[in-house]
């Protein structure tokens, strides 16, 4: 089996060394004085349109959402919907979601030609990823993760470059322990998320702790957890001396954060527009993503009436009727940071 060709684009098995995650994780601090700035996987939400929107606003690595490997090796429904590309979406790496060695290799098989990276989850806290085995459940078998990347290197080398994500343990040197394990395994790198499985969002992370794994392991590291501008991705770095900062939440509600906007700039919502449209995505998806991009741009009040429309053609008249929503084409589209209120009384309506 296979995965649908017209997603694929005739990228076939070569992929550019420059974009190796690997790559850029090593040479980034000493070609821009900063580290790799990294989108992290979303479920529903890093679909082609919003990994392109990043990309344009300075992320050099961005996620796929996590797919997993059970139901795509098995499901052509699942490799139609799950995964789609194309030749402008590099550095792109897709994360895996799989609890066995002969799941992950026919996953491998079937999509290392047309990704730079393959993250294995070992960090997912949703309590039906825990119960499959998948995600956080992995932080507590280390072994059978060490099995699973030494398995993927054995078989391809470094033809893929593969990536542990997970999460720090109460006791830190458990997660010392696991970090090495999957080091010696032969991972290219490790992204650390700064809290336990069960620490919630609202506690910050630990950053001391994210510390000392980079300080254990010789591969490249990166954070994630709390970063919301590009001023959190350089504080990050220089506490805690890691190769790359990964941003989730921070990049949902601003997609263009790493090019050192404070909140959502115009030009990115009408650039997300233009790519939601032109590539295609379910309508709530879309309304969700520009819901989570206007707050803090525009009025509760105008979110809330957005979010009300049940159709695209609603939204896109709401847009219409509420702002001057220039169109891939027109003179000035994708240029301005304020939103370009159509009456003037309704920048009463700001925050």
């Amino acid at each position: 089996m296979s995965i649908p060709e017209f997603n694929l684009l005739s990228l076939g098995d070569h992929r550019n060394p420059l974009y190796n995650p690997l790559h850029i994780l090593q040479t980034t601090w000493e070609t821009k004085g900063r580290p790799a700035y990294i989108i992290g996987p979303m479920v529903r939400y890093s679909k082609l349109p919003f990994r392109e929107l990043c990309r344009h606003f300075n992320a050099d690595i961005v996620y796929t959402p996590m797919i997993l490997a059970r139901e795509f090796v098995r499901n052509e429904v699942a490799r139609y919907s799950d995964f789609t590309t194309n030749e402008l979406d590099r550095c792109v790496v897709v994360q895996v979601g799989v609890n066995n060695v002969e799941d992950l290799l026919k996953f491998v098989e079937m999509i290392y030609p047309y990704v730079d990276g393959i993250g294995l989850n070992c960090g997912c806290p949703i309590k039906e990823q825990v119960r499959e085995g998948i995600g956080a459940a992995l932080m507590l078998e280390p072994e059978l993760v060490a099995e699973m990347v030494a398995a993927v290197k054995r078989k391809y080398g470094d033809k893929v470059t593969l990536e542990t994500k997970i999460r720090i343990h109460k006791d830190i040197n458990e997660t010392i322990a696991f970090a090495k394990k999957v080091e010696a395994a032969g991972v290219d790198y490790i992204t650390v998320h700064g809290r336990t499985k069960t620490t919630r969002s609202s506690q910050p992370a630990n950053w001391d702790a994210i510390k000392t794994i980079k300080q254990n392991v010789s591969c490249p590291v990166v954070a994630n957890g709390d970063c919301f501008t590009v001023e959190d991705a350089q504080a990050i770095a220089d506490l805690t001396g890691v190769d790359g900062i990964m941003a989730a939440r921070g990049a949902l509600a601003n997609p263009a954060m790493f090019a050192g906007y404070d909140k959502t700039p115009w030009m990115a919502i009408e650039r997300f527009w233009d790519l939601a449209t032109s590539y295609g995505l379910p309508f709530r998806i879309i309304q969700h993503h520009l819901s989570q991009m206007l707050d803090g741009v525009v009025s509760r009040k105008l979110v809330k009436e957005m979010n009300e429309t049940s159709s695209l053609v609603e939204m896109i008249d709401w847009f219409d009727n509420h702002f001057i929503l220039k169109r891939n084409g027109d003179q000035g589209f994708a240029t301005l940071v304020e939103p370009p209120f159509r009456i003037v009384r309704e920048t009463a309506a700001r925050i």
